[in-house]
Parts: structure tokens; sequence; C-alpha cells
């Protein structure tokens, strides 16, 4: 039989028995769909957070000291209690690091606290993150003002109260007022005048990035985040890429001398860079992405069960039909050929339809929440070549129980 009979007939089946078609197609169908499905946001997680998340949270070429880890996972309570003694840091260390770069480099300090901004006529913003910071931060996160100008070195030195909203922030506070520069807000019960806005910067899974304020890490709301000097964490960005691990050496070496730590003596203080920080992410990618194809293979076995055992009620209805074919000069060969071809017809028929539900998902996922998700063309071809294997393997059987009839008494079957 030619392969192209084979799937005509197939097809031709397929209209005779609606209902029990689309029963074989169901399970390849949502085996396939999962698969395109989850794999498509992993697959956009994965990418956002390399190529976006990082940049935009640690800046690029970017080594950050901080007090502890940035993922805390699978912490004892001795690990949480050590790092709970552990000293703040200080912007003498950040001092102490700027002098012992042995590298062209920008050296930052930042501390962060979340509380509401007030404008002069009353308005309130609530949930606004507070990011005292150095000037040198604005460049090492790439942050541009649309309007107005950042604050000054000289202004950030002497700790002038000046603020920079973010985008989301000056629409709330001053939409009804105009422009927003020159004007006043309160944080903190402080009084601050607004020298700059932001350009817009968008959102992280679904947080804005625009609901932030800027301000001089030396200017009088510096009391709230902790004793006064300390800061939350130090961004050092190397203008060479090739130089940050020098960078990091130095730093280390910098924090270790400031704090006089002895050698042996473990750190008391984190030194890590955006690629360190999210190989906790890199390695649950890792599992999930070496583990989807064994979830969605689950599936795709019930599936080949329900073709198995359709295709064999099918032999059984169409014990006179073999008979005939055999009959009119039909070999063993044949027989097989045709029901392997209508079993294969059905799966690859399921896992299209599961590639496309998948896709339409996708894009609804994309477009109506939060997560990213992006196709990959090499994982639509997985399910499709799953979704047709699985359809090889569970018409075998079917196909070589159908060859097996005696032609004599397949004729005679009512």
């Amino acid at each position: 039989m030619h392969f192209r009979e084979g799937i005509r007939l197939a097809f031709l089946q397929i209209r005779q028995e609606k209902l029990k078609s689309a029963f074989s197609l169901l399970g390849v169908v949502i085996g396939v769909m999962f698969l395109v499905v989850v794999v498509s946001v992993v697959e956009g997680m994965d990418r956002y957070i390399q190529e976006d998340f990082a940049d935009q949270v640690f800046g690029v070429n970017t080594v950050q000291v901080m007090r502890t880890p940035s993922v805390q996972v699978a912490t004892t309570p001795s690990q949480i209690r050590e790092w709970r003694r552990r000293p703040r840091l200080t912007l003498a260390e950040a001092d102490a690091i700027r002098e012992g770069l042995s590298v062209r480099a920008r050296v930052g300090v930042e501390s962060n606290l979340m509380g509401e901004v007030r404008s002069a006529g009353g308005v309130r913003a609530d949930g606004i993150r507070i990011s005292a910071i150095s000037e040198e931060v604005l460049e090492i996160r790439t942050l541009r003002t649309q309007e107005g100008r950042p604050f000054s070195p000289q202004e950030a030195a002497r700790g002038i109260p000046v603020v920079i909203l973010g985008s989301r922030v000056a629409e709330t506070l001053f939409e009804d007022a105009g422009n927003p520069i020159g004007q006043r807000v309160r944080i903190r019960g402080f009084p601050f005048r607004v020298v700059g806005v932001l350009e817009e910067q968008g959102s992280i899974l679904g947080m804005s990035m625009d609901n932030l304020v800027l301000v001089p890490i030396r200017s009088p709301i510096n009391r709230f985040f902790a004793e006064r000097g300390s800061v939350g964490n130090i961004a050092i960005q190397t203008l060479d890429p090739g130089e940050i691990r020098i960078a990091m050496a130095d730093a280390e070496a910098a924090m270790r001398m400031s704090r006089r730590l002895r050698s042996g003596e473990a750190s008391n203080f984190e030194v890590e860079t955006s690629e360190e920080a999210l190989a906790f992410w890199d390695r649950i990618a890792t599992i999930l992405f070496l583990a989807l194809p064994g979830l969605v293979g689950i599936s795709l076995v019930v599936g080949g069960i329900v073709i198995m055992n359709i295709m064999l009620m099918s032999v059984t209805e169409r014990t006179r039909e073999i008979g005939v074919r055999m009959a009119i000069g039909a070999r063993r060969r044949d027989i097989v050929n045709q029901f392997l071809v209508e079993a294969t017809t059905l799966s690859g028929i399921g896992a299209l339809l599961g590639v496309g539900i998948g896709l339409g998902l996708t894009w609804a996922v994309r477009s109506f929440t939060p997560l990213p998700a992006a196709v990959a063309p090499h994982w639509i071809a997985l399910g499709v070549v799953l979704g047709i294997g699985v359809g090889i393997l569970a018409g075998v059987y079917p196909a070589i129980q159908a060859s097996k009839k005696d032609p004599v008494e397949a004729l005679r079957y009512e």
C-alpha cells in the first residue's frame, strides 16, 4: 500500500468515526499543548531574566557588595542568625573599595525602603520604593530623565533634599498640577524639591519599575534606612567588561581590609555578579527543561494507550474489510502499513492541534498576564515528533493483530 493511499484511508476513517477519533486525539492534544505552553513560559522567563532582568536590577558589568546573599534558599537557622549578626555596609567602606580598585570603574551606593510620597496639594502615592542613592547609580542602572535633570554630584555629596520621581509617581502626584519640576513633595515627613522625572522603565513580572523615587544617599531621609552612614548595597560597574573579575577580587580585598578580617577568617559580607546571583534560576530552568518532556511523556503514554485501545476496537469492527483486502491480494505487510499509517495520522493530527492550541494559549499568557512567554521552534518540533512517535508505537500491536487474521475467517465475520 502506498503511503499516500494510507493517509487518505486514515482521513476517511476519521471522517466516518468522528467521536472515536476525537477520543483518540485527546491525549496527544493535551500532552503536546501542555508541552508548548509550559515550555514557552519557562523559555520566556529564562530569556527575560538572562537578558533584561539582570540588566535592570543589577546593571551591566556590575559587581554587587551586599550584607547577605541576594538569593537565600534552603538556609538553616544558624545561617540566618549569622547573617543577622553581620555589620551593615557603610559609606566609608564604599570609599575604601573606590580607592582599592585597580581597574576603571564606577562605585555607587544604594538603600531602599517602601513608603508614601505626598505632593504639596495633598495628593498621596502609597507603596512607593524610595531609593537613596549616590549619583553613580544613575549611570550604573542607566536611569535617564525625560524631564528636568538628575541631581548633581554636589547635591549628592551635601545631601541636598532633591528628588527624582518615577514616571508613574509623577503622573499620580501631579496629574492635574502640570509640570512637576520645581514642585515640592514630602517623603517620610521631609520636604524635597523635584528636579527630574525618569523615563518610563516598564515592569518586571507585573511589578512596576516606575513606582519609585530617587533621593541623595546623604539626604535627611537616610536616618530611616539604618544607623547614619550605613547603606544597603555597594554597586561596582567596570568600564571594561573583561575586568569584572578583577574588580570583584579588588572589592573583596578592600572589604576584608576595611573590616580587619584575618587570613582564613570567613567574610561577613557577599560579593556577587549578576551571573552568580541568577545561578539559582539557571538550576531551576535546567531542571524544568529536563523534567518537562518526561512529564509530557506521561500524558502522551496515556494518549497512546487510548489510541491503541481504539485501534484494537477498529480492527475488530473492520475484520470483514481486512478479509476482503486479503482476498483481493493484500499482503500482511500491507495490512500492517495501513493500520500504522492510520495510527500515525491520528496522533500527527493530534500533535498539530496541540501545537495550535498551545500557541494560542501562549499568546494569551503573554498578552493578559505579567508572565513572559517565548515560543521556541525546537520545542514545537519536539512536540510534533513525540506525538507522531506515540502514534507509531501505539499502532504497532493493533496492526500486527490485524495482519494475523485468517482471510477465510475474516470474510465470514459478521
